[in-house]
């Protein structure tokens, strides 16, 4: 197996988690607990990279991030790079493309909490910040951990996103996923096979942990 593609992909799926996880909870609480009529709009749009191709993402992220538009120049003056083809760049579409699979969860966890006790909170006196820490994250923290978990797992077997924006550096670029493509460009069916058989491990662990995790907080 490359061993050099999977820590590339650690790293991937580890900053996309965190990064989700910074912005995600906002987003969902404002998600689950505004009344405006345009949050399905928003609803939409962060659902939108499950029915996308993930090529088709990727390919208006690329134009979007290249050297020939505003946002791409901007950036490069900013950090002396291009996104595109970059860590940085499958980064940004990483966590782009995992929005739905951590904000999901979060707002269902968030709505399915009874709003006397946040409003007996906000009564006695707590700040919404207080309440959040003291009352929603506790209440909460099963469908947050599994949208993470669900994060963590989806960035790991990334392909289309990861090749159209980051195309095939090795050490930058190169995830275990494109490292299987290599394989079978290469006709390494062998190497090939081990890799796949890793992730398909990995899928299996990840999704059984988080169907225990579900019943365990589910009444039966």
């Amino acid at each position: 197996m490359d061993w050099t593609a999977a820590r590339v992909t650690l790293e991937l799926a580890g900053c996309t988690t965190l990064i989700l996880f910074v912005i995600g909870l906002p987003l969902a609480y404002w998600a689950a607990t505004t009344r405006r009529w345009w949050r399905v709009l928003v609803e939409a749009s962060i659902a939108l990279p499950i029915l996308l191709p993930p090529t088709v993402l990727g390919f208006y992220l690329l134009l979007a991030t290249g050297p020939h538009s505003p946002l791409g120049r901007s950036i490069e003056r900013l950090t002396g790079e291009l996104l595109p083809f970059s860590f940085g760049g499958i980064l940004v579409g990483s966590v782009l493309y995992n929005l739905p699979f951590a904000v999901r969860p979060f707002t269902s966890a968030i709505a399915g909490i009874d709003r006397k006790l946040i409003e007996a909170s906000w009564c006695l006196g707590i700040s919404r910040l207080g309440t959040f820490r003291r009352v929603i994250f506790p209440l909460a923290w099963h469908g947050i951990l599994t949208g993470l978990v669900l994060a963590f797992a989806h960035t790991v077997g990334e392909f289309g996103v990861v090749l159209m924006l980051g195309g095939d550096r090795p050490g930058i670029t190169r995830t275990l996923s494109v490292s299987i493509y290599d394989s079978v460009q290469s006709l390494d069916y062998a190497a090939a096979g081990r890799t796949s058989l890793v992730l398909v491990l990995f899928a299996f662990a990840v999704l059984s942990a988080t169907y225990a995790l579900q019943r365990r907080v589910l009444p039966v």
